[in-house]
């Protein structure tokens, strides 16, 4: 074959390479492994490529499939599903039901694309499978009909996890705690009890390096590890507060799962033992109690910010839980990570670029979101080059690369 030829099926399969799926915080993980980006910005902050406006409310992240973006929002009490391509423009969009509208209302978790399929929990408890090509209702769940389970103050802030063929759903209650249903048809697997707690905001994390590969989620009182392939409860540790709010996905690496949530709370870290069928604690803090900010693990450190309102951005040792530092230059918010740097968007509005290093908060630049609406909550995505900030109505796309 020709040089000529050869080159050219080179690049013609570069072109059919499937674009990357971006889920919640990428992979739950919240670091987004490309490179080459910005390591400052100009002043105002990068170039604003476009933005949508006119999401209605909600505080749900912006997820990737096919090389389309995902999101929802509420208008009139009805949660919408948007379809945009990757210059802002709208492809679809479908009108899927009631939506939270009692308190902090709008949407909440963020759609889930997977082998042709969308995947949202909607704050009233509805789980929903579309097909990604015409939007579809391909079927539906609800977590108190289907599986008696109970809504928590808030609403319903989940999204499901997928492994395989299962997805993971935590309605709540005392029977189907924690149950999987097969993607494709919402057909039951297995349906675990757990600690029969009501949910607490938690979208679970699946842990496939043990013995025992599991599902790993927190609810009302309890931090549970499930066995994946039967639903057998394997481990629980009390964990609880006032509010039984605790919505960060947990952080696993190296073993060790940290679990942390806010009111007084703080953080605990666990280490699986006996290839996942108990837990032991490792270590526990007071100084780290993110709400709803969650956390990003670089290497042997793990960053993120405390309680909002009076929190510090915190940087903590992964196996010790000694804290490295603690600043208050800026209010707490929501963190993910890519190239060495930390993306910190605060609940005032400021999106900080900052160094990821342990001996201090090294904000490298900043500038403030304007546009938008209610609160600053939704959490921030990489994806190719591109940052891409949700703030209540509208969605805003950054040049960073």
């Amino acid at each position: 074959m020709k040089r000529t030829g050869i080159l050219y099926l080179l690049l013609f399969a570069a072109q059919i390479v499937p674009a990357q799926n971006i889920e919640w915080r990428n992979d739950r993980t919240g670091i987004y492994r490309e490179t080459g980006l910005l390591k400052s910005w100009p002043e105002g902050g990068p170039e604003l490529l476009w933005h949508f406006d006119g999401l209605g409310q909600g505080y749900s992240s912006v997820s990737t499939g096919s090389g389309k973006l995902y999101i929802t929002g509420m208008t009139d009490g009805t949660g919408y599903l948007y379809v945009l391509d990757m210059q802002g423009r709208l492809l679809n969009k479908k009108a899927y039901g009631k939506e939270w509208h009692i308190s902090y209302q709008g949407t909440r978790g963020t759609v889930i694309p997977d082998d042709g399929y969308l995947y949202l929990v909607s704050g009233t408890g509805t789980l929903i499978c579309f097909d990604a090509s015409d939007l579809c209702v391909v079927w539906q769940k609800n977590a108190i009909d289907d599986f008696g389970g109970e809504l928590p103050k808030y609403g319903m802030n989940e999204s499901p996890l997928i492994v395989g063929d299962k997805l993971i759903f935590t309605p709540g209650g005392k029977e189907h705690n924690v149950v999987a249903l097969h993607k494709k048809t919402g057909e039951p697997i297995w349906s675990s009890k757990a600690m029969g707690d009501i949910p607490s905001y938690c979208s679970p994390v699946y842990i496939g390096d043990q013995a025992i590969p599991q599902v790993v989620t927190m609810t009302g009182h309890h931090i549970v590890g499930i066995d994946i392939s039967n639903g057998r409860l394997l481990w629980s540790v009390p964990f609880t507060n006032r509010f039984f709010e605790h919505p960060n996905t947990p952080v696993y690496g190296e073993g060790m799962l940290l679990c942390s949530s806010s009111y007084g709370v703080g953080s605990v870290m666990l280490r699986l033992t006996e290839g996942g069928k108990k837990v032991e604690e490792a270590w526990r803090t007071p100084d780290f109690d993110s709400r709803t900010g969650h956390a990003v693990k670089l290497g042997d450190y793990v960053y993120g910010a405390g309680d909002y309102g009076k929190g510090s951005w915190c940087c903590i040792e992964w196996k010790t839980g000694k804290v490295l530092y603690k600043d208050k230059t800026l209010p707490a918010g929501a963190v993910i990570a890519a190239d060495g740097m930390l993306y910190c968007y605060t609940e005032k509005g400021d999106m900080a670029l900052v160094r990821a290093t342990p001996e201090k908060f090294d904000i490298i630049a900043k500038f403030p979101v304007t546009s938008g609406t209610e609160q600053h909550w939704a959490h921030p995505v990489i994806y190719k080059g591109i940052l891409y900030i949700r703030h209540g109505d509208a969605l805003m796309a950054y040049k960073i690369k």
